[in-house]
């Protein structure tokens, strides 16, 4: 008998330097496994987004401090976030995380910048390493 899906808890902030810009996830946390999906919209905009990346990724019972990953769906623009972000969270829950991403930085403040990337990368992290802790106390590993 399977245990009833958890319903998906849905969280939207703003990227840290573009306000007008906001970072929507929808993130399913199951006894198992993590699926998050995520995406940006300008305030007030409600065109679709394009589909981004799709990546598979569990934590390497080999070699403690790694993950392993593979793409299920590409899109160049996405991919490399979505792997390392795919990597990070099955190394840190201990579970294995499917990640879809579609997000985009250009509208960020400085139009996308790396260190804009790298603060949204956290932000996400951090989101959702709160609610993976705050729905049972599973494992989350501090450090990257």
């Amino acid at each position: 008998m399977t245990q009833p899906s958890a319903p998906p808890i849905e969280i939207s902030f703003p990227l840290p330097k573009a306000p007008d810009t906001r970072i929507h996830l929808s993130l399913t946390i199951q006894a198992t496994s993590l699926l998050l999906f995520l995406t940006t919209a300008l305030n007030g905009d409600t065109s679709a987004v394009p589909l981004g990346s799709f990546v598979y990724a569990i934590p390497d019972r080999i070699n403690a401090g790694q993950a392993l990953s593979t793409p299920l769906y590409t899109s160049e623009p996405t991919l490399e976030f979505t792997t390392r972000l795919a990597k990070l969270l099955a190394h840190r829950t201990g579970k294995p995380v499917y990640v879809g991403n579609s997000i985009s930085f250009a509208s960020a403040g400085m139009g996308g910048t790396v260190e804009e990337e790298i603060e949204g990368f956290k932000k996400v992290v951090e989101v959702v390493l709160e609610e993976v802790q705050s729905s049972g106390g599973q494992r989350v590993v501090n450090g990257t």
